[in-house]
């Protein structure tokens, strides 16, 4: 009677999880839950089965052990092979803790040795990266599918084997809250000591052929296997043709993904805390090496991986009968790589609820008015004047690496953001101390004198004691540092001061370098020996946005061939790069491996399609984007957890990493150690890129950076420290980056106020600044507010409200006496605020008084694209205080006033 109603049982929990899982999610996921205690006899005694309406997984007992031999997807209505079957597990073991000592070496496609031995900061970590460990060559492979397998009475599977040195248990269950994960929890008891490693099952493996895309995010992306290991692992051009093994400290979302041309992606996901926490307690542990990532298996199949604990570290190394376990889960969908970051991203790691947590001790308004105060102060700001060639040229000292310096390297960083400030704040020291001199720095620079390298910048930086310049890393001259150094520096010049006929031939010879330099593929070398004049980096090719250079010249002097060589570069960057997904960086010191400039490369891209409306552009400035998400830290899940910070109480979610992009990941970036960067200069793009496609998650992530983040913000002078680890150490070597700073808070702030007005709020936009991503400036040109023409304004004082989450722009009128006040809500949350005006701040000291205030623009919902703003045309709510305005803004919202005025 007992087996009979075990039977029964057995029918209708088959049933069960057959059609699970299609209600939709209305809670967190779940995690794999505890080791259930009571199993049902298999039916048949040789299948087992895991199936709802988008997945079915199937084992078949063999003499090998249960094997997968079927795992199909719910594809356009149709159930579809998802690829080769396998169900094999990997324990890796070892007795002594593996040898650290590189075993194999690589060269480039040049030959060479890698890295070059002049590039010191990577020669460490690319030792680390060829690690045994690392190259998944060290420690026994021991191989196996499962001798027992078992049904359990709460619908999982349970799955044992016992090898010579530990008994390893996996348990697979649905997620009824994602009906396309598989969850798995795998747990180990060691039968002796030494030091294990527990590989995810392989669910399948896919051929090369059957790929269109796999990335593991912050690491690699790409359509094929690399035949060359150096592109591969180290600049993430294409994926690498061995079964390394990734640490989290780079990986910006921890889920390896594959696409394939059946029109699915799979990814394997760890649970969320399994990787390591960058600043455990009270100090950086960003180097720590919880799991391991990887688009291979042991054998170098392509099958999604995960690694738990890491061979050889801490804890690997265990005593007999001191059991570990570890979850993760396999996620299946139609679609692509995207989708599936998604997925992980917000719906597994909770990205867009963390966003929720943020909030500011200083809005991003006030702290631009405080950065712009220090830059004012020629001590604070390291502002040098020096003599050069009979002319005084003036920049800001640079105390961070560059060759031949003797601590005398000085640098400008931002002339947009430098002649933005002084035309919207009117400041006169701006004006006539400090923009002659960095004008004459900017015409030095550049060669002058007839030869190969007429019109390119001769050095990015200036050596006082020695009176020359210089490159960051030795002698040589690059086609993307005269777009940087001339076409768009010049070029942001020339739109505050159009009729500079000095500069337009300045940039005329600039763009003609560029034109003599373009091969008839379209393409650039990436430098030149600055002796021989021979190409240099041979092993690379110009993955960057050098053709923006003659977009400017384009745009400035109008001469049709520029903009013909533009597009022909762009055309032959799009199908080398961005439809491979193959980039290199702009930073001299890390030997180019990808940065910023991928981001950069998609505001390029939309800067060209404003021009010529070919949807080519557009369409490719989109999928530049989507890979640059992958340079977006989005874990660990931010938290309420208590750290400590040079002695400060900080939440967790204050120095969280989640939100934050690289200076560059991969195997060799700065983020290996130092962690992101608090330099956003993606987030006005990502608003852009929002307002185009609606994609939410651009949204998310150009707020998680922007808001919230005063804990890398120095109290003295507001401006925010360079890498994660310093915390709120100040801009220390790089007074420069204030300027930086000031110009990618005024691009994003006018892009939601672009976004959120649904374009009723415009103002043109400069080019993007050089080096360090994609924010433009602004303030050359009026633009309108409500069809009405008007000119950007900052005025510390003019306008002050007490909430730090409430961010303040303003603007006059070009026609009448009115100034406008553009106010924008920073959280998911109604906020209401009082301002006050000191009309004394206006102009000249003058008292002008208030005639009328006006609400002309009011949007009490989320910012989203799409959704209409309200214009009630109304007064203003009086403040409790004479002479005050009470305004209330929705989530994520927008209001203008309009404050006519008289003498």
């Amino acid at each position: 009677m007992n087996k009979i109603f075990a039977l029964i049982g057995l029918f209708f929990l088959q049933i069960m999880v057959t059609f699970a899982g299609f209600s939709k999610p209305v809670t967190a996921p779940i995690t794999s839950g505890s080791w259930p205690a009571e199993a049902l006899p298999p039916s048949p005694p040789s299948m087992l089965r895991l199936a709802n309406g988008q997945i079915r997984v199937e084992w078949r007992h063999t003499s090998a052990g249960w094997k997968i031999s079927s795992v199909q997807l719910h594809i356009n209505g149709e159930w579809q092979e998802t690829g080769n079957p396998s169900g094999e597990y990997t324990l890796l073991y070892v007795k002594e803790q593996p040898d650290s000592t590189p075993q194999e070496h690589f060269r480039t496609v040049s030959n060479t040795a890698f890295p070059d031995p002049v590039y010191k900061y990577q020669i460490k970590t690319w030792e680390q990266s060829i690690s045994p460990v690392s190259l998944n060559t060290a420690g026994q492979a021991l191989q196996y599918y499962p001798a027992e397998g078992r049904a359990m009475a709460d619908g999982s599977l349970v799955f044992t084997q016992e090898t010579e040195v530990a008994t390893i248990t996996t348990e697979w269950r649905l997620d009824p809250a994602w009906p396309s994960d598989i969850l798995v929890r795998q747990k180990l008891v060691p039968k002796t000591a030494g030091y294990f490693s527990l590989a995810s099952p392989s669910l399948f493996t896919l051929e090369e052929k059957d790929l269109t895309w796999a990335t593991v995010p912050g690491y690699f992306q790409g359509s094929e296997i690399q035949p060359n290991f150096v592109l591969a692992y180290a600049y993430g051009q294409g994926i690498p043709g061995k079964p390394v093994v990734f640490r989290e400290r780079c990986a910006s979302s921890l889920s390896p993904v594959i696409s394939t041309r059946q029109g699915f992606s799979v990814a394997v996901i760890p649970d969320p805390g399994l990787g390591r926490d960058p600043w455990a307690k009270d100090h950086s542990t960003q180097r720590d090496w919880q799991i391991g990532l990887s688009h291979m298996n042991r054998r170098s199949q392509l099958s999604p991986t995960v690694y738990f604990p890491v061979l050889g570290e801490p804890a690997s190394a265990l005593l007999p009968g001191k059991p570990i376990s570890y979850g993760f889960r396999f996620s299946l969908q139609q679609g692509d790589w995207y989708k599936l970051l998604h997925h992980t991203i917000n719906d597994i790691y909770h990205f867009k609820e963390a966003l929720a947590l943020r909030t500011n001790r200083q809005s991003l308004s006030r702290r631009r008015e405080r950065m712009l105060t220090y830059l004012s102060d020629t001590r604070t700001a390291m502002w040098n004047i020096e003599e050069y060639k009979g002319m005084k040229i003036g920049a800001q000292s640079y105390l961070g690496g560059v060759v031949g310096s003797q601590g005398d390297a000085m640098k400008n960083s931002d002339y947009g953001a430098m002649w933005m400030a002084a035309a919207i704040t009117g400041n006169g020291w701006f004006r006539d101390s400090i923009l002659p001199y960095a004008l004459n720095f900017k015409l030095v620079q550049q060669q002058t004198d007839p030869g190969f390298f007429q019109g390119a910048a001769t050095g990015q930086y200036y050596l006082a004691k020695t009176k020359k310049f210089v490159e960051e890393w030795g002698e040589f001259v690059e086609p993307i540092s005269l777009t940087y150094y001339t076409m768009l520096d010049i070029g942001n010049i020339l739109l505050f001061e159009p009729g500079n006929d000095s500069l337009r031939a300045r940039l005329h010879l600039g763009a003609e370098s560029l034109l003599k330099w373009q091969k008839p593929d379209g393409s650039w070398d990436v430098a030149y020996d600055r002796q021989t004049e021979q190409p240099i980096f041979t092993d690379l090719q110009d993955l960057r946005p050098t053709f923006y250079g003659l977009l400017v010249a384009y745009r400035i002097l109008g001469t049709a061939k520029y903009l013909d060589a533009a597009r022909k570069g762009a055309d032959w960057f799009i199908h080398n790069g961005i439809d491979k997904g193959h980039f290199i960086g702009v930073c001299g010191d890390a030997r180019y491996i990808p940065d910023f400039a991928t981001a950069q490369s998609a505001q390029a891209l939309l800067d060209l399609y404003d021009l010529t409306k070919d949807p080519l552009y557009k369409q490719a400035a989109i999928r530049a984007g989507r890979i640059y998400t992958a340079s977006i830290y989005t874990q660990p899940v931010a938290s309420r957890n208590m750290k400590t910070v040079k002695g400060v109480q900080r939440e967790d979610w204050e120095i969280s990493q989640s939100g934050l992009s690289f200076e560059h990941g991969g195997i060799l970036g700065s983020a290996n150690g130092a962690g992101p960067i608090a330099l956003c200069s993606h987030a006005g793009l990502f608003i852009r890129l929002f307002g185009l496609t609606g994609d939410s998650l651009f949204a998310e992530m150009a707020r998680a950076a922007a808001i919230g983040r005063d804990a890398f913000v120095d109290s003295a002078t507001s401006v925010a420290s360079y890498y994660w680890n310093a915390m709120n150490k100040g801009a220390g070597p790089y007074p420069h980056h204030a300027w930086w700073q000031i110009g990618w808070i005024t691009d994003y702030l006018m892009a939601e106020a672009q976004l959120r007005s649904e374009g009723k709020i415009v103002f043109p936009r400069g080019f993007v600044t050089p080096k360090v991503g994609p924010h433009q400036s602004y303030g050359f040109a009026p633009g309108t507010i409500l069809d009405e023409p008007a000119d950007l304004l900052l005025r510390e004082g003019l306008v002050r409200q007490g909430d730090p989450n409430i961010e303040v722009l303003t603007a006059m009128a070009r026609d009448k006496k009115r100034l406008f006040i553009i106010l924008l809500n920073d959280r998911k949350q109604e906020l209401t605020t009082e301002l006050s005006l000191d009309m004394t701040k206006l102009a000249g000291g003058k008292n002008y008084r208030v005639r009328d205030v006006r609400m002309t623009l009011n949007d009490r919902g989320k910012g989203q694209a799409g959704k209409p703003a309200a214009s009630p045309d109304r007064p203003v709510h009086p403040g409790k205080v004479p002479g005050s305005y009470t305004v209330t803004l929705g989530a994520y919202g927008i209001s203008v006033l309009a404050v006519d005025y008289e003498e």
